[in-house]
């Protein structure tokens, strides 16, 4: 698997939302309410359990994993929901690792749940991988590679990752577990077993993952959307663009600065009999036809007048400009001329400037302010990440199963998509993005495309990482000294406790 390039700017790493004091303090009725919007919310997974018993450790779990505890293993849950009960412990442990309920199933209906509180025609697909630190070689999928988190080589698991994101909020939808070459080999049949992979499991790329996730979302066609958008690792897999195009959709995808193009369609000379040898089997480029060429040589070419000064987006720290060039080009495919597409690039502002390239299959009349605004347009998978391991414990799960690893990662997905149901209900969203995306992709006036804000019942959520997790000490004390982090445990767990029915 091809390393991935280390980014120049990485965010402070803050503890985890569960050991940091409560910002948002809520009242008796608010913490009532919020019960029950958690009672009825799980009740709506209760078809994918086989057994009563299966559906009461899943809501255990979403309890624990929405509490205040700051690691959220099954035996940390146990002993602030439940007491001191190694039984309960094991049963929990047995539930996540072992027990035979569909963790697809579960994704499947929380993708339903997605697109009825964030559904949008104009939605956005973002790609992304993750991995997770681990250690030992005995989790599935576990060894050497280009770990994200950490940005180097590390020994990790590592997932692709799908989220989805309209101007109601963001929220992860679905993922899959990268298996690296070598556990397909002999070596690794051993830590199959263990691991409880199935057989039926064949190689894929990271890419080819995101693939199989973007066709079956399209294909269950539950989740509105229009665009995918990504970064290099996976631009630069032109039969992943292809795929998207074939279905339809619009990708904008950052590329390698070494991408082949053609300003200009070239002459291409189909099979047939030439002037010497034998029959031409293949299409091959006419003699006299321009050779096509690299991105970051077109933009070197550029004219200053082709540069024009944008802003991406208003951040927490003040709008984020760049200077951008946009060309319509023709894409290299297999040293061949394909689709015609955008060629999209981005160059810093500064003395020494870094470049970005995009391309997309969007049409020739879409709005050049919309590619602008996609340019920025990964933050939302990388929050929901950040905050799926801060609030839920995204990554504190303690099983080393295929099993385990997907029964975590669903119910990881249904207590974040709840966090953002609850901003959404008390409308308590900070910073300065007011608006979580601009609707991108409808018709204007002028017969090109352009954003156009929707209006909703709900507010937007912010494009910081602004902690959703759940905190429950009463508003009475709000203006009271800071009380230890232990008290402020205890008072947040009691909402958690009253719904275990385990």
């Amino acid at each position: 698997m091809k390393k991935k390039p280390k980014r120049q700017f990485r965010r402070l790493r803050r503890p985890p939302a569960s050991g940091r004091k409560p910002t948002v303090p809520l009242s008796t009725q608010e913490m009532d309410i919020i019960r029950s919007n958690l009672t009825a919310y799980h009740r709506r997974f209760h078809s994918v359990f086989q057994r009563r018993e299966q559906g009461d450790w899943s809501l255990f779990y979403l309890c624990g994993q929405l509490s205040e505890l700051e690691r959220k293993t099954v035996e940390a849950m146990v002993l602030a929901l439940i007491g001191p009960d190694s039984n309960a412990v094991r049963a929990g442990q047995q539930f996540i690792g072992q027990s035979e309920w569909d963790a697809q199933k579960l994704i499947l209906q929380h993708q339903q749940e997605v697109a009825c509180s964030l559904g949008d025609p104009d939605g956005i697909l973002i790609v992304d991988g993750s991995g997770i630190v681990k250690q030992g070689q005995d989790s599935a999928g576990v060894g050497h590679q280009y770990c994200g988190s950490v940005g180097k080589v590390a020994n990790c698991q590592n997932g692709v990752f799908v989220a989805y994101l309209s101007p109601l909020g963001f929220t992860l939808v679905d993922v899959r577990l990268y298996l690296q070459e070598e556990w397909f080999d002999d070596d690794h049949r051993d830590r199959w077993k263990k691991c409880g992979i199935p057989n039926e499991i064949t190689f894929h790329t990271e890419a080819q993952l995101a693939q199989d996730m973007l066709h079956g979302l399209i294909e269950r066609g539950i989740l509105p959307f229009r665009w995918v958008v990504f970064d290099e690792h996976f631009g630069e897999n032109t039969v992943l663009l292809d795929t998207i195009q074939t279905q339809n959709k619009w990708y904008f995808g950052e590329v390698p600065c070494t991408t082949r193009v053609w300003l200009r369609r070239p002459q291409v000379e189909p099979p047939g009999r030439g002037p010497l040898g034998r029959p031409r089997t293949r299409p091959r480029l006419a003699a006299n036809a321009a050779p096509s060429r690299e991105v970051r040589a077109v933009a070197a070419a550029l004219p200053a007048s082709a540069w024009k000064r944008r802003t991406i987006k208003e951040g927490s720290k003040g709008p984020m400009v760049a200077e951008f060039a946009f060309l319509r080009v023709v894409a290299a495919r297999d040293q061949l001329p394909g689709p015609r597409v955008w060629l999209v690039v981005r160059r810093s502002l500064g003395p020494q400037p870094e470049f970005k390239y995009f391309l997309s299959n969007a049409p020739a009349n879409c709005a050049q302010s919309d590619l602008v605004h996609l340019s920025g347009m990964r933050w939302p998978v990388e929050t929901s990440l950040e905050e799926g391991k801060g609030e839920v414990g995204l990554d504190q799960y303690e099983t080393r199963t295929w099993r385990g690893w997907y029964h975590h990662m669903a119910q990881s997905f249904v207590a974040l998509h709840f966090l953002v149901l609850i901003q959404l209900k008390f409308k308590k969203t900070a910073g300065t993005d007011h608006r979580t995306s601009p609707r991108i992709g409808g018709p204007s006036s002028s017969g090109g495309h352009q954003i156009a804000p929707r209006r909703s019942r709900h507010c937007g959520l912010s494009a910081t990482s602004q902690s959703r997790g759940l905190s429950f000490p009463s508003k009475t004390n709000a203006g009271a000294p800071s009380q230890d982090v232990e008290t402020q445990k205890r008072q947040s767990l009691v909402v958690m406790r009253s719904l275990v029915v385990i």
